[in-house]
């Protein structure tokens, strides 16, 4: 009798134990990491140790062919079950039927009020639903030499009347040679440069929607834009074919007073320009404000066989403290308060800046048009408007044209 129980017990124990070994869940996850400092072994481990029953199998996949395997991988039925996502990615992913709705889980998890604001808003999908959790961020801001505005007696600009008055004024020939060797700001006219067109003319209200370009308030943006070139002169010269190289090693060599990037360039300018630089949010114009967001998010796939478990790893790494490790490796920022409070990768003033301006960022249109648009259309015109061979009115032309055939 004894040994009948005993044998049932073990039979028992062997069928819980093979229980117990089915109910482990292995989350497959797909990130990019370009730098060797990488800490996802570690959150890895922290969070299996916190969450027995589920393994990660985290894979840094090169950024070069990310999109590509992702596509291919979803084509195959054999994709992740979460991965490190992009906004441009949205709509082709949703097209393809490839991502997993987790608004509700967004709702309910403790960790959605120490998300920074805004961030779901412009993370969200054109049909209303919430597909991504961020994990990382930029947005762009304006950067300014600090002690030039104190040697002339100007304060920070913090209106387009107010950034055009002080542009002016610090474009001064230093020299004595009857030219200008320092410029009022650095504008970014090749490609690329649409993010410092935007702070200037999307702030008035402007859309991509049929007209929305060749409104009064859109063409006196880009107006405004191409008169501090052509009748302010506070751009150098070489502003019309001038991208990021030209543009941020300007401002770190003293050539312009100010510019416009994200908190990825501020610790070179800091080497450059120690606290001769500082940052505040772009001007508003036209009674708003605009700048780019840069993005990166976290989703599940649709084809995950644990929902579940995705979803607790995903917010995870969104939650305060792990964040911010993942983000130390990055060089982005921490999307929760917490760990924005106490961040110290970037110097304080870089990091205001950025969290001041998160308000009122946005992402150009997700629509298959934007890659023109930034690509060849906006650099295209935008030189051809600068050099004065083309009108303001006939650039925005040539947007509306793209967007709205």
């Amino acid at each position: 009798m004894k040994r009948t129980i005993l044998a049932a017990a073990l039979a028992a124990g062997t069928i819980l134990g093979a229980g117990s070994a089915l109910a482990d869940e292995t989350v497959r996850f797909w990130y990019h990491f370009d730098n060797a400092d990488n800490p996802m072994s570690a959150l890895v481990e922290k969070f299996e140790e916190e969450n027995p029953g589920i393994r990660i199998e985290a894979e840094n996949i090169p950024w070069n062919s990310y999109y590509d395997n992702l596509y291919t991988s979803i084509v195959a039925g054999n994709a992740p079950d979460a991965a490190m996502v992009k906004m441009f990615a949205q709509p082709r992913l949703l097209e393809m039927g490839a991502l997993e709705p987790v608004g509700e889980m967004v709702e309910a998890w403790e960790g959605k009020d120490d998300l920074l604001d805004n961030l779901l808003n412009l993370t969200r999908a054109s049909d209303g639903n919430t597909y991504y959790l961020p994990i990382q961020y930029v947005v762009l801001y304006l950067y300014y030499r600090q002690d030039m505005l104190d040697e002339l007696g100007l304060d920070v600009p913090g209106t387009c009347d107010e950034f055009r008055d002080v542009a002016m004024k610090l474009t001064r020939d230093t020299d004595g040679d009857g030219q200008p060797d320092v410029y009022g700001f650095g504008f970014r006219g090749g490609k690329g440069g649409h993010d410092h067109w935007g702070s200037f003319v999307l702030s008035r209200d402007v859309s991509f929607e049929p007209g929305g370009m060749l409104t009064e308030e859109a063409i006196a943006g880009t107006q405004f834009v191409v008169d501090l070139f052509r009748e302010d002169k506070v751009f150098p010269p070489s502003a019309p074919n001038d991208g990021f190289k030209e543009v941020i090693g300007a401002f770190q060599a003293g050539k312009t007073a100010m510019t416009i990037h994200h908190i990825g360039s501020s610790a070179d300018m800091v080497e450059a320009l120690g606290d001769k630089v500082s940052a505040t949010t772009v001007p508003e114009c036209g009674g708003g404000r605009w700048t780019a967001f840069g993005d990166e998010s976290t989703a599940i796939l649709s084809s995950a066989q644990n929902k579940e478990a995705a979803w607790k790893w995903i917010s995870f790494l969104s939650s305060a403290g792990n964040n911010a490790l993942f983000n130390e490796a990055t060089g982005q920022l921490p999307v929760t308060r917490t760990d924005s409070g106490s961040w110290t990768l970037h110097e304080k003033r870089f990091v205001d800046a950025t969290v001041n301006s998160l308000p009122f960022a946005e992402l150009l249109p997700n629509v298959p048009e934007t890659s023109d648009f930034v690509n060849t259309v906006w650099p295209v015109n935008m030189q051809r408007a600068l050099t004065g061979e083309i009108t303001a009115r006939e650039m925005n032309q040539a947007i509306d044209a793209l967007y709205n055939p």
